[in-house]
């Protein structure tokens, strides 16, 4: 037996710390100090703001991480103080800023930051950014003050905005409790509101420096950027009641519904097609009902990649869905019915073909100009001449946020497709659970404008597969949770497997057609290769195999088109989950997305055989060197006390 990793490895496939910040208090506000930003502002324990902070981000909207030096902390008995100064920056561009927060009795917040680089420094946004929550806050009333002094009284938005809900913002103020609302001042810049739900984010963003700016910017050396934040309460706010003790954690076992476990697959990237024939044993026992195959004639993707992918979808049994990037602007039809008699020669039969051109592969701001491309339904009837008889689709190889801004000509595709990626604006791990909360909005959004067009997602994953956003993914030589990476080492632990059952689970809830996740191998992958990068652990073992999320993959790609179960959680947040229909019984799925040890219960299973299997930090090992044994290693299991570590997950097979 392999000796076992250190638990952050096991966890999260990284050494570093992901610690949760100090709570700060002031009369009825409470407050999470994080490396010097702000979160959780609560009001009694209600949300607020999700979050404040004074971010730096590079030139491809990357979000540094400053070191915070001085820092001094003062929680008096009805308020607190904090001070500190911050530097971050790359090669031999700095800069650094000086914070002040004082809350007090009140309610109130006051947040002031001061940046000053001390080099020419080229960024794509420095200054404040808040957060505000989704819950109790969409479609919920919101007074706008405008910097002209004009007030506006408005809404947050339920669908999903494709541009700015509100521009020229000098206030916000909306209601946190019955009779109390929150107002948030901004000073030293003109802030406008993102809808950040476009980018899976769970929030609503204000921020500094309007989009129709030039970016990226260069701040000046020694110029100072100054700007402040102000957050009051009015009405009378409550007195706190109750001790305190959160609620046993219960999930219910509902009745069985009409709606389907939608086909579960994953992404071939072509750079992984060697790596997926040499484990295809491991790919063949996950059986994927759909692999998602790239073709990109930039990269000189030819027969070569087309034998390939035929290969693993015949040996596996998937379907075939063939990613098609084109670019050409005028003849785009020459060029697709090129790659139709190369996929005939190759022998690859695919179920789907899917195509993108080149100009829609990057980000537009609201107030860009987008690049060159030719109309998307000339682009379609081509696509749909050059593969006669092969189901289309179209839509976005990127982010929901370019689908939403740019809405196809459904009627013309047999499925729309986005993927989506859950550190393009925040890394940490918190922060990445919460995205599950944006994704029932975008799938609900799609619909307003897609119709009944089947809609489908991926390959998706918690690093990013493609950064449209900027010329390159953010480098990550560190292993570290990095925005905006194409890898990010959680993939490789328990948070992985819990990330992706929350997120299957998720959006077979919001209805989509089909799921594929990241890839086979490689930094986006399930299954176990060496990459470039460290591998902690993994890379002194050769008996590993498998990534925890494997297990999760393959047992809900075999479950796939079986009738979904409802389940209901007393916290959703906290405790994912997803059941359907087996021969003989229900098989339940549970995933703890914190990293807290948690117990739950299972409510309407009583006087039923109950069987189960864990994948956690004692079962680690295991379930990576030795995925067969791990799988097939099940035990009775009592259903009113059921313990879930730190990102684990559970799987239970109910008798009927």
């Amino acid at each position: 037996m392999a000796s076992k990793p250190s638990r952050a490895v096991a966890r999260c496939g990284t050494e570093q710390p992901d610690v949760p910040g100090r709570i700060l208090t002031a009369g009825p506000l409470s407050v999470e100090l994080d490396n010097g930003q702000l979160r959780y502002l609560r009001v009694n324990g209600v949300e607020a703001l999700r979050a404040l902070g004074f971010l730096v981000r590079d030139e491809n909207w990357g979000t540094y991480v400053p070191t915070v030096t001085g820092l001094k902390i003062d929680q008096r008995k009805n308020g607190f103080s904090v001070a500190y100064h911050a530097d971050c920056g790359r090669g031999d561009m700095r800069i650094g800023f000086d914070i002040s927060i004082e809350g007090f009795p009140d309610g109130r917040l006051d947040f002031v930051g001061t940046a000053t680089p001390s080099t020419d420094f080229l960024t794509a946004r420095t200054g404040f950014v808040g957060l505000h929550p989704l819950d109790g806050v969409v479609g919920k009333a919101v007074d706008v003050l405008h910097t002209d002094g004009k007030l506006e009284r408005s809404k947050f938005p339920e669908k999903v905005d494709p541009i700015q809900p509100f521009l020229n913002i000098r206030s916000l103020t909306y209601e946190v409790l019955p009779g109390v609302k929150a107002t948030i001042r901004m000073e030293g810049d003109a802030w406008e509101m993102e809808d950040h739900r476009n980018w899976t984010d769970a929030s609503f963003k204000t921020y500094v420096r309007p989009l129709a700016l030039p970016w990226p910017y260069t701040l000046k050396a020694g110029e100072a950027v100054r700007q402040s934040l102000h957050f009051s309460l009015s009405g009378a706010v409550p007195a706190t009641s109750g001790d305190g003790t959160a609620a046993a954690l219960r999930v219910n076992v509902g009745k069985t519904l009409r709606q389907l476990l939608p086909p579960i697959g994953l992404g071939v990237p072509a750079g992984e097609i060697g790596p997926s024939i040499a484990r295809l044993a491991l790919v063949k026992r996950l059986a994927p009902r759909v692999l998602q195959c790239h073709f990109d004639p930039r990269k000189d993707h030819g027969l070569k990649e087309l034998y390939g992918y035929r290969v693993l979808c015949e040996q596996t049994g998937a379907d075939c869905v063939l990613e098609v990037i084109v670019q050409s602007q005028q003849h785009y039809a020459e060029e697709l019915q090129g790659v139709a008699k190369l996929v005939a020669h190759a022998g690859l039969k695919p179920a789907a073909v899917a195509v993108c051109h080149v100009g829609d592969l990057k980000a537009v701001l609201p107030s860009g100009a987008r690049p060159p491309a030719p109309p998307r339904d000339r682009l379609y009837i081509a696509a749909r001449n050059a593969f006669h008889g092969i189901a289309l689709g179209g839509g976005m190889f990127s982010f929901f946020t370019e689908l939403n801004r740019l809405h196809p000509p459904a009627d013309l595709l047999d499925f729309v497709m986005n993927t989506t990626c859950p550190i393009v604006h925040a890394a940490d791990d918190r922060s990445v659970m919460e995205t599950l909360e944006a994704l029932p909005w975008q799938i609900k959004t799609a619909r307003s404008f897609i119709g009944k067009t089947p809609h489908r997602i991926g390959p998706s994953a918690i690093g990013c597969r493609d950064n449209p956003h900027g010329a390159a993914f953010t480098p990550n030589p560190d292993n570290e949770r990095v925005c905006l990476s194409n890898a990010d080492p959680r993939t490789r632990g328990l948070f992985g497997a819990a990330w992706t059952l929350g997120y299957i689970a998720t959006l077979a809830r919001a209805g989509v057609d089909a799921i594929t996740i990241g890839a086979t191998t490689g930094p986006l992958g399930v299954i176990h290769r060496q990459t470039d990068g460290p591998q902690p652990w993994f890379a002194d073992h050769p008996d590993a195999q498998v990534y925890p999320a494997y297990h999760v993959l393959t047992g809900l790609a075999r479950s796939s088109g079986a009738k979904l179960v409802d389940t209901r959680c007393s916290d959703g947040g906290k405790v994912a989950s997803l059941a359907c229909k087996a021969k003989g019984g229900t098989i339940l799925w549970l995933a703890n997305l914190t990293a807290e040890a948690l117990t739950l219960g299972v409510d309407g299973v009583a006087g039923r055989g109950i069987h189960g299997a864990s994948l956690d930090e004692a079962s680690f090992v295991q379930a990576v060197t030795d995925p067969i044994r791990w799988q097939s290693r099940w035990k009775p299991v009592d259903p009113s006390n059921i313990p879930l570590g730190a990102y684990a997950v559970a799987v239970l097979s109910i008798d009927d």
